[in-house]
């Protein structure tokens, strides 16, 4: 009990005289100190009734406590982490993470390369081909390609519950890699026999010529299926192999800083793919009369696109094998993500009709979606009218696939510099402008050219040719502040939105107003063609829905730029005052000290609580 008088002993306390155990000095070796080499009967009974210390010392009926000196610590995981040498570095990253990057880099290059190309080319396919037009195109992306997109995703997932990883790659890439140069070198040329010309003939003749586009489905059903196919890699390849790799093998920190400059390489692909196009439409030049130049320059390019499929699947295969077995490697750290909320059509609309800033942000969806539908397949069909050949047609794509490529790297320089300069409001406002300035040009070139014929014929053009390559720019400029301005400034207008809303506003947008933009333009072309007759017809109509489409958007944008500064600012001033009180909470005061003897690195004693 003694011992314990003394721990609660005021400050003040003197040492009472007694029995004094003696005090070894500090020495390298402090087992003497500890209490457990004591006999049990020396120890007080403070330190019987607790763990022993190697710091603690007996002196008479009292506790002393000796100061050890300071001593650096090492923890186990530091040790470790000391063991390891730091990973050899080139340009300041690590290599183990270079083993990664770079082929996904070219996996990356090379499924680009190959999308701009067959983006393309089907487009010539189609537009060009004999008995065929752009009107075609409405038709064949709501009634062909979008049930082949979701038949094909049904079967991915099945496939995917029975396969491994790597084989539901293989099995995946393969079929297109196979189908592309079968077209190339088997179904092109035989297109004569494999599709029903003289069926299609009586069907439009039957049906009328509003009904070109459905018949020509069938009139080119080979076609057709290669416009689907290309479309299908863009969202299969891409979307959904290459970037489901990518997140399987890579870290937070290692996509944080690298995926920006696989878009930017992207773009780099946009436009060595675009010369490549441009290259081999331009090999009917040197052809003799008589060859079917287009049909050299197909297999050129599906050559190219087969040879780049393999080695996409070549660079998969030597990732998995030699590179993911390296046990320096980095480890993906992906943590789960929070389970989106699955709403049905019903509940989507409930959440878009209950939200004014949500309806907004889906007003921003759907008019962009519509709008470049819109004035696509009316460019297109100018197109082929300027380019009737499937060489000049291609040659131009090509030239347009370098622009689009260019345009897009430099605007997604400077997106970062207009945000940072001009606010969210400005950024989300360039975009429909750029459509609204360039779509008045276009369709009053087409409805009100031939004033202008003597001053374009000074420039050596005519009102056709103007309206493609106003056209041109249009699709161009509209595309790359898509991809610099309009996602990012949808994506960081979900950001103000509390948790729920968040989650169900965008599941509201995916399931709603994403499909309704895709296909609201096709459905409206479709409507015009079956009642106007024509696509030409429907022209004055179209422009007139453009227009409207283009101010409702700047409506939309210029409502959500106030509700969304407004709640930057309410969730600044909350951030603001969350870390004023932060900062302001009072210390709590010390509990009642308990005094112990101490003995000092000199060997003196004191007291200390």
């Amino acid at each position: 009990m003694e011992s314990l008088a003394l721990l609660s002993a005021k400050p003040g306390l003197t040492l009472r005289a007694g029995p004094r155990l003696p005090l070894p000095r500090l020495r390298a070796t402090r087992t003497s100190l500890s209490p457990t080499s004591r006999p049990a009967a020396l120890q007080p009974p403070l330190l019987a009734s607790r763990a022993p210390s190697s710091h603690d010392a007996v002196l008479g009926y009292g506790l002393l406590k000796r100061r050890p000196t300071p001593t650096p610590t090492i923890s186990c995981s530091a040790a470790a982490a000391a063991a390891q040498p730091e990973p050899k570095k080139f340009l300041g990253v690590g290599l183990p993470t270079l083993k990664k990057i770079i082929p996904l880099g070219l996996m990356f290059f090379c499924i680009l390369f190959n999308y701009t190309i067959l983006r393309d080319t089907k487009d010539v396919l189609v537009v060009t081909a004999k008995g065929s037009s752009a009107e075609i195109i409405p038709f064949l992306k709501t009634w062909v390609n979008l049930p082949m997109a979701i038949g094909f995703m049904l079967a991915y997932s099945k496939l995917s519950d029975v396969l491994s990883r790597e084989a539901l790659f293989y099995t995946v890439i393969f079929p297109f890699i196979a189908f592309f140069g079968l077209f190339g070198f088997v179904l092109y040329p035989l297109r004569d026999l494999i599709h029903p010309t003289a069926l299609a003939d009586r069907l439009l003749a039957a049906l009328g010529p509003s009904f070109l586009g459905p018949v020509a489905i069938l009139r080119i059903w080979s076609f057709c299926l290669f416009y689907v196919m290309a479309e299908l890699w863009g969202s299969v390849v891409v979307s959904v192999l290459f970037w489901g790799f990518a997140n399987q093998i890579t870290t937070v920190d290692e996509a944080k800083e690298f995926y920006p400059l696989f878009g930017l390489g992207a773009n780099i692909a946009l436009i060595f793919s675009g010369r490549t196009v441009k290259y081999f439409s331009n090999l009917r030049k040197t052809m003799a009369p008589g060859v079917d130049g287009w049909e050299v320059s197909l297999k050129g390019m599906m050559g190219i696109v087969v040879l780049l499929g393999l080695v996409i699947s070549s660079i998969y295969w030597a990732v998995n094998k030699l590179v993911l077995n390296d046990p320096s490697l980095p480890k993906s750290d992906h943590k789960k993500k929070k389970k989106k909320p699955k709403l049905s059509m019903k509940e989507s609309m409930k959440v878009l009709v209950s939200s004014k800033y949500v309806r907004d942000l889906a007003t921003l969806v759907v008019a962009y979606g519509i709008s470049i539908n819109l004035v696509e397949v009316t460019w297109k069909s100018k197109l082929k009218a300027q380019f009737p050949s499937p060489n000049e047609y291609s040659s131009f794509m090509g030239d347009f696939s370098t622009a689009t490529g260019i345009a897009t790297f430099t605007m997604m320089l400077l997106g970062r510099i207009i945000f940072q300069k001009f606010g969210w409001g400005v950024a989300a406002m360039i975009t429909p402008t750029v459509l609204l300035v360039t779509g008045v040009g276009f369709f009053s070139l087409l409805l009100f050219g031939q004033p202008l014929t003597p001053m374009l014929a000074t420039m050596g053009m005519t009102p056709l040719l103007a309206a493609v390559y106003v056209g041109a720019l249009q699709n161009i400029f509209s595309k790359s502040a898509k991809y610099s301005l309009f996602d990012p400034c949808k994506e960081m207008a979900y950001i103000p939105l509390d948790g729920d809303m968040k989650l169900k506003g965008k599941a509201a947008i995916d399931v709603v107003c994403n499909p309704l933009g895709k296909s609201g333009g096709a459905l409206i072309q479709q409507f015009l063609i079956l009642i106007f007759g024509s696509l030409a017809n429907s022209t004055p109509y179209l422009g007139g829905i453009l227009l409207v489409i283009v101010l409702a958007w700047l409506g939309a944008a210029r409502s959500l730029d106030k509700q969304f500064s407004s709640l930057a600012k309410e969730d600044l001033r909350k951030e603001m005052s969350e870390k004023e009180k932060a900062e302001t909470v009072p210390l709590k005061e010390p509990e009642a000290a308990t005094d112990v003897l101490v003995e000092q690195p000199n060997g003196t004693t004191g007291t200390e609580s």
